[in-house]
Formats: structure tokens, C-alpha cells, sequence
């Protein structure tokens, strides 16, 4: 490659996210090293590149990262992010949220490499404060059963302030709110992805509670725009990254049974514990920093959503083409 083609290390590679970061750092023009244990990304997600200057290495973030030659750019987006994933491997949510945080840290500051961490909407809990804006510090249970995640991830961004303060690494945090599109696990147990299997099998549709509580939801071509005008500039405060667009699980589960034409009925079942009621990003930040703000509504990402896929995959796992 040539000398001054950017190298960008992500971790989490090759996972929903974590794919379609590399894809867009080729698009770039980067060399990317991506590196993934596999415990809840896929090969599968890699298997349409073919690149020379793609690189995957199977490695636990967990353990000392070791990359030979220079890094220009280091993105941490290794964390189980589902909560069945989350759920069934809480031990490993948070050392990846601790250990693999300090060793990609440790990563740029030896590479002197610009640092961005995947954090999330989670960080604000069930928040009392809406929308959520990036300096509202959260309603976070952190022994309840999500607290794994939640606090794995706020660790994390601590964890990133303080290698920015003490350690002169030029940090950046990303607060990702949910986001959708190819590639989605069709068992995750997201709503947009189980919606969309159920919907495609004829199956009842399960919205938690009432379907009252909303969500706001994010294409992942809009989210991926958002992340890179973030690496591009200079900020090292979190900045949320999400469309504001604010959708009931209800309007949710109406919409993609319009979207797929499915004859499927929606039924309700028991509210999970601490689900937050309300979710939506105040995203003056980045429109006033990064000249960032979605482009796609949610009627329009499930229908890119379903072009982009066939029915034996969005069954399946919801593979992108």
C-alpha cells in the first residue's frame, strides 16, 4: 500500500456495526485490520469483501492487541450489543467494557492514533430527561439485568475521558442510539429484527407492555455518515448519533406489517426489566459540530431494508447483499 494511505484498526469488525465501518473505511481509501473473536460477530458479514487492503484477525480484544506497523485511526465497537448477547455472556460484556477499552487504548496511544469508542443511547437508562442530550448523565439500574451492558459501556467512556486527560490520546465517543439495516441477527432480540421475521413467517408479532414506550431508530448507512464525520474532527466529548425521529414499538410493529404486506396480528407480552419508556437523541451537537443529521426515515430504511435483502435471509439473519 502506499505510504500515506490511512490504517484503520476496528475492532467488533465483524459484527453489524462493526462491518459495515470497514466497508465504509475501504470505501475511504483506508487499509483496514479488523479484528473479532467471532463470540457474537460473523464471518458472514466479511464474506463479500475482497479487498487487498482488508485484513481480519481473530483475537480477543480482551488480551493485548498487538498490530505491526503504523495506525491512524483505532475504532472500539467490540461489545456484545443485543440483549440476548449481552444477557447470556455478562462476564465477557464487561471485560470487553474494561480490559478490551484499555487495550485499544493502549493501542492508539502507542500508535499515536485517533481513538473513537462505540458507546451507546443505554448510557441514559430510563432517562427522565427528553430528548436526551449528551449532557444529561443517565437513570442507570446498575445491578439490574441490563446493567451489564450499561455500565460496561459508561465505564468505557470514563475509561476514554481519562487516556484523553492523563494520557494526551486524541479520543472520541460516539453515543449510537438503535440502529437497523442489513446484516441484523434475525434472533438478536431487537425489535426491528424480530418484527421483521415474525412479519415474514406469518407469525404473531410480541410488542412488550403496551407498545406505548418509543424508541427512535437508525439506518445504518445514516449512523456510519455520523461516525466517520465524528473520527474526522477533533471533538473528544460524546456526541449522539441517531435519528430523532421518535416511533412507538406499536407504530413500529404497524409499520412493518404495512412494509411487508404480512397477515400477522400483533400480541402483547410481559415488559422486560428497567426497558427504558422513552428513547430519543437530541442531536443539536452533532448538526452544529459535524454537519451531521439522518437523511433516511424509518418507512424508508425498512423498505431499503427488504430491497437490500432476500426473504430467506431477513428470515434467517437478515444478510444484506
Amino acid at each position: 500500500m502506499p505510504s500515506d494511505t490511512p490504517i484503520s484498526v476496528v475492532t467488533g469488525g465483524a459484527g453489524f456495526l462493526g462491518s459495515h465501518l470497514c466497508e465504509h473505511l475501504l470505501d475511504q481509501g483506508h487499509q483496514v485490520v479488523c479484528i473479532d473473536n467471532l463470540d457474537t460477530g460473523s464471518l458472514t458479514n466479511l464474506e463479500h469483501i475482497r479487498h487487498d487492503a482488508f485484513r481480519f484477525v481473530n483475537h480477543d480484544v480482551t488480551e493485548h492487541i498487538e498490530v505491526d506497523g503504523p495506525v491512524d485511526y483505532v475504532f472500539h465497537f467490540a461489545s456484545p450489543a443485543s440483549p440476548i448477547d449481552y444477557l447470556r455472556l455478562p462476564l465477557q460484556t464487561l471485560k470487553v467494557g474494561s480490559y478490551g477499552t484499555h487495550n485499544a487504548l493502549g493501542l492508539a496511544k502507542f500508535k499515536r492514533a485517533r481513538f473513537l469508542v462505540a458507546s451507546t443511547s443505554e448510557v441514559y437508562g430510563d432517562p427522565h430527561v427528553h430528548p436526551q442530550p449528551e449532557t444529561y448523565w443517565g437513570n442507570v439500574n446498575p445491578i439490574g439485568p441490563r446493567g451489564v451492558y450499561d455500565e460496561a459501556k459508561r465505564y468505557a467512556e470514563a475509561l476514554t475521558m481519562a487516556y484523553h486527560r492523563q494520557q494526551g490520546v486524541d479520543t472520541a465517543i460516539v453515543r449510537i442510539f438503535n440502529t437497523y439495516g442489513p446484516r441484523m441477527r434475525a434472533f438478536d432480540g431487537r425489535a426491528i429484527p424480530t418484527f421483521l421475521r415474525q412479519a415474514l413467517e406469518g407469525k404473531p408479532i410480541t410488542v412488550f407492555g403496551d407498545g406505548s414506550q418509543t424508541r427512535s431508530f437508525t439506518f445504518v448507512d445514516d449512523l456510519i455518515a455520523g461516525i466517520w464525520a465524528l473520527a474526522e474532527s477533533g471533538e473528544h466529548e460524546p456526541v449522539n448519533i441517531g435519528n430523532p425521529g421518535e416511533f412507538t414499538l406499536l407504530e413500529l410493529a404497524e409499520m412493518v406489517i404495512e412494509v411487508t404486506g404480512s397477515s400477522s396480528r400483533i400480541v402483547h407480552e410481559a415488559l422486560p426489566v428497567n426497558d427504558p419508556q422513552q428513547r430519543r437523541p437530541d442531536i443539536s451537537k452533532a448538526r452544529a459540530l459535524l454537519g451531521w443529521e439522518p437523511t433516511i426515515d424509518l418507512r424508508e430504511g425498512l423498505e431499503l431494508l427488504m430491497e437490500r435483502s432476500t426473504r430467506s435471509d431477513l428470515v434467517g439473519r437478515i444478510l444484506g447483499a
